[in-house]
């Protein structure tokens, strides 16, 4: 659709308002506020869940294997070549012999439940989230006696590097008086800090050597972590995997153990994008009242235009330009405020924070420490889409019942 130059000023002449019609540039004004805002709104939610499930995917992946390996029969021994053989198939990129095993952590100051993790000490600091993470001296992670925990862990035991933390486990040592639990001491050799609250505050690592001692598997581990080059790939690894096997493991990837996890993250963002999208359809519904009421106000003009020369067709370009418009600058603000505020939404909420003097995004709800949020491309597209078919659709009725209108009947009760 061409507009020329006598229907572009006519269009903004009747947005500007005059005396008479300040009412009807009111409604547009709020027209143009509701997109802005339903626009901007859409963008940094879609943004911030799609940062959720971004960094809770990294921060999952990083710390566990995108497909765990296990015996049919508990703890798996002769590991070794098995992970050799894992190791060559296409697409693998990291096996990891693990022993895991859960224990009770206590130090002078409390106690907490834990997962220990026996990795080899070359393992370790493999998983690229811990090379950026990792405090300490990573030589020291050698021997029988040194393990590393997560940095709320320390901070939950007032521990410090160098620091012993006994470690207790619930299957104890058989006495003529029952079962003793286990415990041991160990040294802190370094800590890790990966932004998820769960880990950050119930892991620790030690050599595998000391887990196997510790949970008495001697020259056992009790699965294989697999790593691949991409995640949303696993099923075809998994089944080759199976294939190696000959069917005789336990295998399950990070879809099947996060399933109703990601499931829930899915259905929240397809849920949150209906419900606002209804901003913008109410708004949709102010730009199609503000323009019934222009054209209305406007009859005796449109009869005038039509007495003059002008068709149908310029009269429906006229009133479609001015009520687009109105979409158009809208869809636009918002979209920049949308962009700005999900690009910069950690930096406001500490300052929201600093403000108020209280914590607006606590790690032991929302598991990571950090508000995330990711600009995707495609969907600030889509959203601008939406957004200007709604406004275009809403100016379809009202300009053609301008275009439409009997010059003789408006003249007439003028």
């Amino acid at each position: 659709m061409i507009f020329d130059a006598f229907e572009r000023m006519v269009a903004f002449r009747y947005l500007r308002a005059r005396r008479k019609e300040g009412f009807i540039s009111v409604i547009a004004g709020f027209s143009l506020a509701g997109i802005g805002l339903g626009v901007a709104t859409l963008i940094v939610v879609m943004a911030v869940m799609n940062g959720f499930r971004h960094e809770l995917l990294g921060r999952i992946l990083g710390i566990n294997g995108h497909i765990g390996v296990y015996g049919n029969n508990g703890p798996m021994t002769g590991f070794d070549p098995l992970a050799a053989s894992i190791r060559g198939l296409p697409g693998v990129t990291k096996v990891i012999p693990t022993v895991e095993g859960q224990v009770f952590a206590t130090s002078n100051n409390g106690g907490t439940g834990a997962i220990v993790r026996g990795v080899r000490a070359e393992d370790l600091l493999t998983r690229q989230i811990f090379q950026k993470n990792f405090r300490g001296r990573p030589e020291e992670f050698v021997g029988d006696d040194a393990v590393v925990i997560g940095y709320r862990l320390a901070e939950k035991l007032g521990l410090k590097i160098g620091d012993t933390v006994s470690l207790i486990s619930p299957k104890g040592n058989a006495t003529a008086f029952g079962t003793v639990p286990r415990m041991r001491g160990y040294r802190v050799a370094g800590t890790f800090n990966v932004g998820m609250f769960e880990y950050d505050s119930g892991f620790v690592f030690m050599p595998m050597a000391a887990a196997q001692t510790y949970f008495r598997l001697p020259e056992a581990i009790t699965q294989i972590e697999v790593f691949v080059e991409n995640p949303d790939m696993v099923p075809e690894t998994r089944k080759a995997i199976n294939d190696l096997t000959g069917g005789n493991a336990r295998i399950y990837d990070w879809q099947q153990a996060n399933a109703n996890f990601f499931n829930a993250i899915q259905v929240e963002r397809n849920v949150m994008f209906l419900i606002l999208t209804l901003i913008i359809l109410v708004a949709a519904f102010n730009i199609i009242s503000s323009l019934i009421m222009l054209v209305k106000d406007k009859g005796r003009d449109i009869a005038i235009l039509r007495t003059m020369g002008a068709t149908r067709g310029m009269i429906l370009r006229i009133f479609f330009l001015a009520g687009a418009s109105v979409g158009v600058v809208g869809t636009l603000c918002g979209t920049l405020l949308g962009v700005w505020f999900a690009t910069h939404i950690e930096a406001i909420r500490q300052f929201i924070q600093m403000i108020v003097g209280r914590e607006l995004f606590a790690a032991e709800i929302y598991f990571l420490t950090q508000l995330p949020a990711r600009v995707e491309t495609g969907e600030v597209v889509t959203v601008v889409l939406m957004a200007l078919g709604l406004s275009f659709a809403a100016t379809i009725y009202p300009s053609w019942r301008a275009a439409n209108l009997d010059p003789v009947e408006a003249l007439r009760y003028e």
